[in-house]
């Protein structure tokens, strides 16, 4: 197997974990060839609850997306790396950072932070109502 050329170490968050990854495609860019605000809102919805995911055990909702900033624009073949950290955990609820990089298409190993978000999701029961997250919380390994 031929060796290959070593890339530099990207500068990703350390205190987040890989959750997504994903690669935006011509449908999912507007006029200008950027990609839709939405389609990465959307995205970043999803990154987020992965983390919850393993604590709540059960049907959650997004309840607030409590802070959302768009950095650099997302480009059609970008390769975009979804970090996420719980940095709160309540009685019912859970609030995520999600930290979005982009790998460029002619620029792969170079990271670029595009997105940053904090979103809140609440454990839900069958009829919809928030309920207590499970005690005790597993740990991730």
């Amino acid at each position: 197997m031929p060796d290959l050329p070593h890339l530099p170490a990207p500068a990703l968050p350390s205190s987040h974990e890989l959750v997504l990854k994903v690669i935006p495609m011509p449908a999912d860019s507007n006029a200008n060839g950027d990609i839709f605000g939405g389609w990465v809102m959307a995205q970043v919805d999803l990154a987020g609850s992965v983390l919850p995911a393993r604590y709540i055990q059960g049907r959650m909702a997004t309840v607030a997306v409590n802070e959302f900033i768009f950095k650099q624009p997302v480009r059609v073949g970008d390769i975009l790396s979804f970090f996420a950290t719980v940095t709160r955990i309540g009685r019912t609820s859970i609030t995520v950072e999600v930290e979005v990089y982009a790998e460029r298409f002619s620029d792969q190993g170079q990271y670029l932070k595009v997105t940053e978000a904090r979103l809140t999701y609440v454990a839900i029961d069958a009829d919809g109502r928030p309920r207590p997250v499970p005690v005790p919380v597993p740990v991730p390994t």
